[in-house]
């Protein structure tokens, strides 16, 4: 796959909207898990960074996108046959922080909190960090200092939400915080 118009990625801060999975037919275009309640996000994207396990991004024009049956399916520019659309399976697709969509009230980027601090609501304890996220079909979990606690992501938990000042007010149900501990104790013999 030669495309002259490939070059590397500069330093801002990315955004992953997609990754990338297995060629569909035979013209290079590939099938794209999107990272985004926002169906609408690829329709005017020109061109994306795609992040591979290493190095730094390649910039990729995009030919075309469109939908088939809820997955975006992506046509780049110089990548035309299986061959080529194999090489770009799993990568990530990117774009400038600066370019996410615009979120409704009440919406937020994952990574916006990312190390905000959890507390509760009415004692003002610290209950951790948010040091990830974990998504098993339901509600989001919220991972604390590591996965020590998961705390579900829905309002009636996390009552108050700031993510300009990394702070996430929570109401925790009796247990929450030691139902991790007790799924991994070991069993007395």
């Amino acid at each position: 796959m030669s495309n002259p118009a490939n070059t590397p990625a500069s330093e801002p801060e990315w955004v992953t909207i997609a990754v990338l999975g297995r060629p569909r037919g035979n013209k290079g275009e590939v099938t794209a898990s999107p990272l985004t309640n926002h169906e609408d996000r690829f329709d005017d994207l020109e061109s994306v960074h795609l992040f591979g396990p290493a190095g730094p991004g390649v910039e990729y024009p995009v030919e075309r996108i469109w939908n088939h049956q809820g997955t975006p399916i992506f046509k780049f520019e110089g990548v035309d046959s299986i061959n080529a659309a194999e090489l770009l399976r799993g990568r990530e697709v990117r774009v400038p922080k600066q370019d996410r969509v615009q979120l409704d009230e009440g919406e937020f980027f994952h990574d916006d909190l990312i190390g905000a601090e959890v507390r509760e609501r009415t004692t003002d304890r610290l209950v951790g960090k948010v040091t990830g996220w974990e998504d098993f079909g339901g509600p989001s979990l919220l991972e604390i200092d590591g996965g020590r606690v998961l705390i579900p992501f829905v309002k009636a938990i996390c009552v108050e939400i700031l993510p300009d000042e990394k702070l996430i007010r929570v109401e925790l149900p009796i247990g929450l915080e030691t139902i991790n501990e007790e799924s991994t104790a070991s069993p007395i013999a």
